[in-house]
């Protein structure tokens, strides 16, 4: 059956971002190949609620491998007691590798949730950001945003699917909304981790589905 998109669903594009891209200091595979998809689909007004998420990191972020001696990109730290993957220096704010994508027309866009902008933690989810020192996953606003526009639906979709786009989706479930993951529209940062990330999805009952599916109500 073809998901009917009606006022109560929203899409929510996660980082699409330059520096994501090939080329880019932390490439999804194939990152670049999702754009025309996403320009096309928001080209086409499917969903009367569009959320982007920013990746928007001060510089000396504590994910990046830059700030820890002796380390290196896509090495493992324990930081705040859970895994913290270091990444090479990315998305530092107002810079060009920062901002969402130029070759796509968001204008249909009504909000824009920024995170990892805290230096001390790192935000993976636009909707919680990643444990703090306090234990604590902090809410960005991006719940109570869509439920105060009586949206009850949401589909996902991004870089990396593996990452930002996965904890996005997982989040959403906790959030009590039902959940899509657009897999056309999104890329890992490695395509070894698909089928592990569609294990995850099916678990927590996130239905996969592809943009040429939709269908406006």
């Amino acid at each position: 059956m073809k998901p009917i998109i009606d006022q109560h669903a929203a899409l929510i594009v996660v980082d699409l971002q330059p520096d994501f891209m090939p080329g880019g200091p932390l490439a999804c595979h194939e990152g670049d190949t999702i754009v025309p998809g996403i320009r096309a689909l928001l080209k086409a007004r499917v969903f009367s609620h569009v959320v982007a998420t920013q990746d928007w990191h001060p510089a000396g972020h504590i994910s990046f491998a830059s700030s820890h001696a002796g380390t290196k990109p896509f090495d493992q730290i324990d930081l705040y007691g859970h895994p913290q993957t270091l990444w090479p220096d990315h998305c530092l704010q107002a810079t060009h590798g920062s901002a969402l994508h130029a070759d796509v027309d968001w204008s249909s866009l009504n909000a824009i949730i920024r995170k990892g902008s805290h230096p001390d933690v790192d935000s993976y989810s636009g909707f919680r950001e990643n444990h703090g020192p306090d234990g604590r996953r902090p809410c960005t606003g991006l719940a109570g945003w869509l439920s105060e526009r009586g949206v009850d639906e949401v589909y996902v979709c991004g870089l990396a699917r593996d990452v930002c786009v996965l904890w996005t989706a997982q989040d959403a479930v906790y959030a009590g909304f039902r959940t899509h993951l657009l897999w056309d529209l999104s890329r890992p940062v490695t395509p070894t981790t698909d089928a592990a990330t569609r294990e995850t999805l099916i678990a927590k009952g996130i239905a996969i589905t592809e943009a040429s599916n939709l269908q406006r109500a």
